[in-house]
């Protein structure tokens, strides 16, 4: 059965059970409750039994057979997290490993930070699909399209009534907004001044508006984006946003918004740009999209 149905199709097949119970304003879901029962619906004689939170640096979740004699498994979370959502992602993707592999994996997975952080396929199908599990569940698509339409410039406020909405951190919500927004807008992930990783969404793709990471050089940010400056303009500033003339962020005016994100250690941008302009602004360091 779980080898049949697709992470997506996976979080449907809940999403259906929920709805039928709860009603479809069933949000935020209580992943650990849900995993458990559907798990011994689904699954008697291996249900999910466990779920607990350990410490230890660098962890972010796992998924663990219970030892010879006992039935079951158990999913384990950092509980030094001080972020609600991000627990709640780190639960809603090791039950998508349960799920989806692990048959696979009989004696379960084991995953890092940059697992749960980074959805592209780079990182291995298996990571892949739990965090696809992860955000469908967690993020129903047609739901989130009523809260924020595919056409609409967001607001940092806005995604505080996203992450409230579906238990989620911010950055999930901005990966699951940036999948299906119909805006030319890129979602950089920068540290000490330099992009750790970008993604872009399917329009800023078109027009060539991205930043290849996987295979070039260390980026550098401009000195003029907010993303550099965190001393200048502080938190709540960034989080309003800033207009940047062409040369900042791409060859053309920008709006970015930021968030200096001390859970992660890091600093997330969102750029928003123009309408298609009908042809590439983007730098000539970057030239084809990975």
């Amino acid at each position: 059965m779980s080898k049949a149905l697709s992470p997506e199709r996976w979080a449907f097949k809940i999403t259906n059970i929920l709805n039928a119970v709860l009603g479809p304003e069933h949000f935020p879901i209580n992943v650990q409750e849900v995993a458990k029962e559907v798990s011994a619906q689904l699954f008697q004689d291996e249900p999910i039994t466990k779920i607990e939170g350990i410490t230890i640096p660098g962890f972010e979740g796992a998924l663990f057979k219970d030892p010879a004699g006992k039935k079951g498994w158990a999913i384990f979370y950092n509980d030094g997290f001080k972020s609600r959502g991000r627990v709640n992602f780190t639960l809603a993707h090791e039950f998508g490993h349960y799920l989806i592999h692990r048959l696979k994996y009989p004696e379960g997975i084991q995953c890092q930070e940059r697992d749960l952080i980074r959805w592209e396929s780079e990182l291995g199908q298996v990571e892949h699909q739990a965090n696809k599990f992860a955000a469908t569940l967690l993020m129903p698509l047609d739901d989130y399209r009523k809260q924020i339409p595919d056409h609409e410039t967001i607001s940092l406020d806005m995604m505080d009534f996203i992450t409230e909405r579906y238990g989620v951190s911010l950055l999930a919500a901005l990966l699951r907004w940036i999948d299906y927004t119909s805006k030319r807008a890129v979602l950089v992930v920068s540290r000490s001044g330099f992009i750790l990783w970008a993604r872009s969404s399917k329009a800023a793709l078109r027009t060539q508006a991205y930043f290849r990471t996987a295979t070039s050089s260390p980026i550098e940010i401009s000195s003029a984006s907010l993303a550099a400056r965190p001393s200048e303009f502080g938190a709540e500033a960034a989080r309003l946003g800033l207009n940047h003339n062409s040369g900042v962020w791409f060859n053309e005016p920008c709006e970015e918004i930021t968030v200096f994100a001390d859970q992660y250690d890091f600093t997330i941008s969102i750029i928003q740009l123009g309408k298609d302009p009908g042809y590439s602004h983007y730098r000539s360091e970057v030239s084809s999209p990975r």
